[in-house]
């Protein structure tokens, strides 16, 4: 198999015919390899529930329909992720349908050339590029962003809160991402119709499959958005001291010429416009979508808004806006333990990754207090992580926060949620909620509006999650020892654990925090089990609430 250049033509089956014969499809795959198809109802709604049947049976694939080998478990995908030498993320950028030659053309006609950003450039390129331009990404820099993110919230609040419903989508969640990307762009503020037209057309241009009367119309509209990144970054130039990432760029490129190109920064302006709102945009609504649908959780934040850094990154494992990436083979290697040759493309399904059994215990289950929930791969991992990933978590914090505190009493609405159909990025087009405006808590206690919560930049520590129990028994173990069963106030299954693993144990109000290591059952998942050596200079231990961190691997 030669090596795949931009917009070619999805592969011949790699399988040699003559070693077995061919199956119903013309291909030696299984039946459900060859039927598998990312711009399915089925894979929009749900990927890793599409996938299931591959990460438990066959979860490196050849997908005939895409031309593509499929990957679907943790520790295989984040192996791709961590070798870029040997997994080009090159195109990661390409148009995953190939489009007509009237479309290719429309595209010429606007000066399209659309070049390496970050997401898909090589080493030795990408790591000196990455490192010139990331001080805007620090937290300390992107704390100047949290006052017009808060500010932005509030006021897209203060539009709906007493008309007791609204689309969130339409009504938030795209626009206030997209003002927030635009400043830390450096963007001014273009029409926010405009621009979200554009940026749909940019998805179904690159991980979409739009049919050959529609090409030509998003060839159109991709076009239209190229040129307007080249206006906008040319009167950038015209005073690059303003603040802005792509200032920023365009100041670094005076120092380091060959670093910072032309060419980089045209392809940047117009991928950062997409890159830094949509993603955030459909998190968003997806983490909105999944709290509302386990009220239990909703509850647990709206009253303890310290739980939300930790549920935002739940939402981003159990329900993430990054379905998947793309992966181009530059020699002959193995995954899962499948043989891949040189040239070979890959899909490779980061949510299905995120529902890893062997990873995440209980993967399916929703879990805001899941201590490695962090280890996600929604942002990516390795030396092409996403550098916006403490953007959009602390925006996503925010929206959370406000929501929460002003709507406690919010709830879905019936509906069909849709998804716009591509292999790679997904939210809900509409997200429609309601309420009583009558039981706004504001309403009553107008200084709730002045309250908020400190915003964690960056991804929560495991290890600061904190789980409530109560004692449901203690029995004489030994002479001085004491066994305790923990378990869950509310009688939920409590976190699988495994030989070995530990919890921390803060006593109420008391101070006293003690670890112990677990025993008992593993397969008893309603209760934490601890032996308790009894020391007389300790305050007696007390049956009743009582909280714990963990389990943690010790």
């Amino acid at each position: 198999m030669t090596a795949a250049t931009p917009d070619s033509p999805a592969p011949k089956c790699p399988f040699s015919h003559g070693v077995q014969p061919p199956a119903a499809n013309g291909c030696p795959v299984s039946a459900r390899a060859a039927a598998f198809d990312p711009f399915s109802d089925g894979y929009q709604q749900d990927p890793p529930e599409y996938v299931r049947w591959s990460r438990e049976q066959e979860p490196v694939f050849y997908s005939p329909q895409l031309g593509y080998w499929v990957v679907t478990r943790y520790d295989d995908i984040k192996a791709i992720f961590r070798d870029n030498l040997t997994f080009s993320p090159t195109i990661a950028l390409e148009k995953i349908t190939p489009t007509g030659p009237e479309a290719n053309a429309v595209l010429a006609s606007y000066g399209y050339a659309m070049n390496r950003t970050l997401v898909n450039e090589d080493e030795p390129a990408h790591m000196p590029r990455r490192r010139a331009l990331m001080e805007p990404f620090t937290p300390e820099q992107l704390r100047h962003h949290e006052p017009l993110v808060r500010k932005l919230a509030r006021e897209y609040v203060d539009r709906f809160i007493d008309d007791g419903k609204a689309d969130l989508v339409d009504q938030m969640l795209w626009e206030v991402p997209l003002t927030v990307a635009l400043h830390f762009l450096g963007v001014p503020e273009e029409d926010m119709d405009l621009l979200r037209q554009y940026s749909i057309a940019h998805t179904v241009n690159t991980w979409g499959r739009p049919k050959p009367d529609e090409q030509v119309a998003v060839a159109h509209a991709v076009g239209n958005f190229w040129q307007l990144a080249g206006r906008i970054l040319d009167k950038m130039r015209e005073d690059p001291s303003r603040p802005g990432w792509m200032q920023y760029g365009i100041r670094k490129q005076k120092a380091l010429p060959e670093v910072v190109t032309d060419s980089y920064l045209h392809s940047m302006m117009m991928a950062g416009i997409v890159a830094a709102h949509e993603t955030t945009a459909n998190a968003s609504a997806n983490a909105i979508k999944l709290l509302l649908q386990h009220p239990d959780a909703w509850r647990e934040i709206c009253e303890d808004p310290a739980l939300i850094p930790n549920a935002v990154e739940e939402c981003l494992r159990h329900n993430g806006s990054v379905a998947a990436w793309r992966r181009l083979v530059t020699r002959d290697t193995e995954v899962g333990g499948l043989p891949i040759a040189a040239g070979s493309k890959l899909l490779i399904v980061t949510s299905s990754a995120n529902h890893d059994e062997a990873h995440f215990a209980d993967a399916d289950l929703f879990d805001i207090r899941r201590d490695n929930a962090a280890d996600q791969l929604t942002f990516g991992y390795g030396s092409h992580q996403c550098m916006g990933k403490n953007l959009a978590r602390m925006e996503m914090q925010i929206f959370l926060e406000e929501l929460t505190r002003r709507l406690p009493h919010m709830r879905l609405s019936q509906q069909a949620f849709t998804y716009l159909p591509n292999t790679s990025f997904r939210g809900p087009e509409h997200l429609w909620v309601e309420w009583d405006p009558l039981k706004n808590p504001e309403r009553a206690r107008p200084a709730l509006l002045a309250q908020q919560s400190p915003v964690r930049i960056g991804e929560p520590s495991g290890q600061a999650i904190s789980r409530p129990v109560v004692v449901q028994s203690i029995t004489r173990a030994a002479d001085g020892i004491a066994r305790l069963r923990l378990a869950s106030p509310d009688g939920k299954p409590m976190p699988r654990w495994s030989p070995g693993s530990h919890i921390d144990v803060d006593c109420g109000d008391t101070g006293l925090s003690r670890q112990y290591s677990l025993c008992g059952d593993p397969a008893e998942t309603g209760v934490f089990e601890i032996a308790v050596l009894r020391e007389p200079e300790a305050a007696a231990a007390r049956r009743g609430s009582t909280t714990t961190s963990g389990p943690a691997t010790a």
